[in-house]
């Protein structure tokens, strides 16, 4: 990091004259001006495709931004996280998500210990587990097979994995059953279970230090269901596995510690999915595609860690969305996927970016006076285009996409693959160029109506273009965006890795609990509002 705060940095004052030097100009202009434009703006790594010359910017503006970056420490700090460096500092713990993905044999340390040998064995136990469900080797208490998989968790233990079945369902195991259970609403786990059977279903049940308020909740929800199903503590054992590291409590609950795959402190929740808390993914996809999308996470990893920062993906996209959020004051960014697969991956990046980079204080604690993370949406296309593009295209706020799209289907069905594509490249040429008054009056508009239907483009948007969504390319693609996160959050001076702000919530929830549960009203605390809905609840209920 570097010690001169990041507003006072040359690259940053210079970045603001810059910024009132470009934000009057059109990107139409910018077309016009540069022909060769969209050649240069764009880069390749990993298999994936990026095209940014739809973007607000001169070569200038990006100097500036690479320059931002080397001066904000991001090399350094890079090279600091993949060597296992403890960069979190709040918490105190390296970050190294990476070396869940290292290939057997590479070498990453922590704390002067070798790590990749432990992933890998527990990877092994993994794939072994995962190909007894599939292949009905494991039985369940009655001796029938597992067919149907329920993962129990919340936030990382939920997100990734439900977000990695739904991106692969062409890999899946179809005639398995896999569901997610992670909202402490009775609802989530009541419909999960409502057609299953138990003696064909099996929990996993994913909670580091198997205390999570939510998780566990369901969890004994889940144990009492299995119980009264199969009518004996001694199926709990056949039934639930762990993705913990509390060996005490797992056994306590009644699962055999044999049957608890761990990981590591240096693994932080959000960046999870390809420890073992995707462990329903490998069952439903197999170990094989499993290993495929690890090293589609370590491509890009490696692309990252060696391009130079002006042909670097991670880097390029993660330097223009700190140009919108900290110059445009752009609040928010779509992220608008134009392949059905991939239908959770908004919801997947809004923990991603939002928990990781929602911090207004810097890395030693001081207030910040320049925007960071901004809020995160999306839905795939072509339904988004029929929902919230109306405000992206002409509404007031400026709202930076990214459109990620696939030259092939992976269901060709007649020529929906092409009208698919047609309509990703016309919403980011109708986003950048939009549509004149003059060009409507053309069309023969009536006078009243061309304010109405006129479109003032210059909104901007990246495409990230790959062959097709397979294990690998899903592996990219998350990796892209935790770089993307990492470089912003080393250039904003805040600690990418921890969540504090999630802290508060939880513990008024516990002190609240009990005040809706009492039978005899009790004491109430808190504010007049919380006193009142308290008591408004406990009337509707009857106490």
């Amino acid at each position: 990091m570097s010690p001169v705060p990041l507003s006072q940095r040359k690259a940053w004052r210079a970045l603001e004259e810059e910024y009132r030097s470009v934000q009057g100009c059109h990107l139409r202009e910018f077309f016009s001006m540069d022909p060769a434009r969209a050649g240069r703006l764009s880069c390749e790594g990993a298999g994936l495709y990026l095209d940014y010359s739809k973007h607000r910017v001169t070569d200038r503006t990006l100097t500036l931004l690479r320059a931002l970056a080397t001066e904000s420490g991001l090399l350094d700090a890079r090279e600091a996280m993949f060597r296992g460096d403890r960069i979190n500092r709040t918490e105190d713990r390296a970050v190294l998500h990476t070396a869940l993905r290292a290939p057997r044999g590479a070498q990453v340390f922590v704390d002067g210990r070798d790590v990749v040998p432990e992933v890998h064995e527990t990877l092994d136990r993994l794939s072994a587990f995962a190909e007894q469900v599939r292949t009905g080797a494991w039985k369940g208490f009655t001796g029938k097979p597992v067919r149907n998989v329920v993962n129990i968790g919340i936030g990382g233990s939920d997100l990734g994995p439900v977000m990695a079945f739904e991106a692969l369902r062409p890999y899946v195991m179809r005639d398995l059953v896999i569901r997610f259970v992670s909202n402490v609403d009775g609802t989530d786990f009541a419909e999960a279970t409502r057609d299953l059977d138990p003696a064909e279903t099996l929990f996993v049940v994913s909670s580091k230090t198997f205390t999570t308020q939510e998780t566990m909740t369901n969890a004994l929800s889940a144990r009492t269901w299995c119980l009264v199903g199969l009518g004996s503590d001694a199926a709990v054992a056949r039934h639930f596995v762990a993705v913990s590291t509390n060996a005490a409590k797992v056994e306590a609950f009644g699962i055999d510690p044999r049957n608890m795959f761990g990981f590591w402190d240096w693994v932080g929740g959000r960046y999870s999915m390809d420890s073992a808390i995707g462990l329903s993914t490998m069952i439903a996809i197999g170990p094989k595609a499993f290993r495929e999308m690890l090293a589609g996470f370590h491509a890009m990893d490696e692309h990252f860690r060696t391009a130079p920062l002006e042909a670097n993906l991670p880097v390029t996209m993660a330097l223009l969305g700190l140009w919108y959020a900290s110059f445009f004051k752009a609040q928010t960014v779509a992220v608008l996927p134009y392949d059905q697969y991939l239908k959770r991956f908004p919801a997947y990046l809004q923990q991603l970016t939002m928990e990781s980079n929602g911090k207004s204080v810097s890395s030693d604690g001081r207030p910040v006076d320049y925007a960071t993370g901004p809020v995160y949406f999306g839905e795939p296309g072509t339904n988004g285009q029929h929902s919230f593009y109306q405000l992206i295209h002409q509404g007031t706020a400026l709202v930076p996409c990214d459109f990620i799209a696939f030259a092939r289907s992976q269901n060709p069905l007649g020529r929906h693959h092409d009208m698919l594509l047609a309509n990703v490249l016309a919403q980011a040429e109708a986003l950048a160029f939009g549509r004149t008054a003059e060009e409507v009056r053309g069309e023969g508009v009536p006078e009243a109506l061309v304010p109405h239907r006129t479109f003032p483009g210059n909104r901007p948007s990246s495409l990230i273009l790959a062959e097709r969504l397979d294990p690998a390319t899903l592996g990219k693609l998350v990796a892209l965006y935790e770089h993307i996160v990492f470089t912003q959050g080393v250039i904003w001076d805040i600690n990418s890795f921890d969540q504090w702000g999630v802290e508060l919530g939880k513990a008024l929830a516990s002190r609240i609990l009990p005040e809706l549960e009492s039978g005899e009203e009790p004491p109430l605390g808190h504010d007049s509002s919380t006193n009142a809905l308290i008591r408004r609840i406990r009337g509707m209920r009857g106490k």
